[in-house]
């Protein structure tokens, strides 16, 4: 993933910062993004009642989740606009803040933030922080 310079140098020389925030948008959207994705159009796993106490971590709930046919095109082209975008931004940023939205903030939002996580954690010198932050709610 790292694009090389004329020079034949890096443009990942020095580690991005990567902050995926897992939010629920009836808590409001979090300030200073600068990606946000909508993930509500995914299957919701909060109106199945074996799921409903669960969160994204929970193995039920990626499956209920990887069940819905749009779950594995989305992740792929989501992953290939950041495979693009991250050195981009690295080129003129020393951080980068993603929000991955659903309705709640426990279920869809947590599944696909993990997912773009450990997507990203391949990258070149780049340093990625999971937030959860309405997951308790």
């Amino acid at each position: 993933m790292v694009l090389p310079q004329e020079s034949g140098v890096s443009i990942l020389e020095r580690p991005l910062a990567i902050e995926i925030i897992a939010f629920g948008f009836k808590h409001g959207v979090p300030g200073g993004l600068e990606l946000l994705f909508d993930v509500r159009f995914l299957r919701n796993p909060n109106y199945e009642p074996h799921l409903e106490a669960l969160t994204g971590f929970d193995p039920a709930v990626a499956a209920h989740i990887e069940a819905d046919p749009s779950t594995a095109p989305f992740l792929e082209r989501l992953f290939a606009l950041l495979d693009f975008l991250v050195p981009r931004y690295a080129q003129e940023r020393a951080g980068l803040k993603i929000g991955v939205g659903c309705t709640g903030g426990k279920h869809r939002s947590v599944y696909v933030a993990r997912r773009l996580c450990a997507h990203l954690e391949s990258a070149d010198n780049a340093r990625v922080r999971l937030v959860t932050r309405d997951i308790a709610k």
